[in-house]
């Protein structure tokens, strides 16, 4: 199976390098425009997305004729006191500063931590791959957000790159192979290319 995941196009937040995260916030014209011109595929059946708006805005630009379905599980990390904050807002932060320190690992106050962030988008990646291959389908396209993204890699891609190292810039991202063979028993994505 083919698996394609690609990251939204951008924000206001995003160009102004804000935390947007749990911050439902729409693409920006820039944004609409970047998606159209990333590339519109209208043979596309099926579309999976974040419920977070600049991503359904994404796959509905791109895939223009595609069902877009919706799953909850592979929205953003919720960024918490952090959210729509920059870097250097937050320069004297104590609280940002020990998060950053601790490599964006730890929980962000009132928002999530990596593990269970990343615990979660991967339930729901598994949930979308084991419906399509019960399904018979030989695709899957997910459109969500960075973090998103870098959690599936981290965990499902070969060989192993750490979190970070799978950083997507907006409209771009990576298609991969599953082996439906070995699906669950042995959940790899391989033969990765950047979009």
């Amino acid at each position: 199976m083919e698996v394609i995941l690609m990251r939204h196009a951008e924000t206001a937040g995003n160009l102004e390098k804000r935390y947007i995260g749990a911050t439902d916030e729409p693409l920006c014209p820039a944004g609409m425009r970047s998606a159209i011109m990333s590339g519109i595929m209208t043979y596309v059946p099926l579309v999976y997305a974040s419920t977070q708006i600049r991503a359904v805005q994404t796959a509905t630009l791109k895939f223009p004729y595609a069902r877009v379905v919706c799953v909850p599980g592979l929205r953003e990390m919720d960024f918490g006191a952090f959210e729509r904050r920059t870097a250097d807002e937050m320069a004297g932060d104590a609280a940002y500063r020990e998060w950053v320190d601790g490599e964006c690992a730890g929980r962000c106050p009132q928002g999530e931590d990596k593990a269970r962030f990343a615990a979660r988008v991967c339930v729901a990646f598994s949930e979308v791959v084991a419906e399509n291959l019960r399904r018979g389908f030989g695709s899957v396209i997910i459109v969500a957000h960075g973090g998103t993204i870098m959690a599936i890699m981290e965990r499902f891609a070969q060989p192993y790159r750490p979190y970070f190292d799978w950083h997507a810039p907006h409209c771009g991202g990576y298609r991969a192979t599953l082996d439906d063979d070995t699906w669950p028993r042995s959940p790899i994505l391989t033969e990765v290319m950047r979009l």
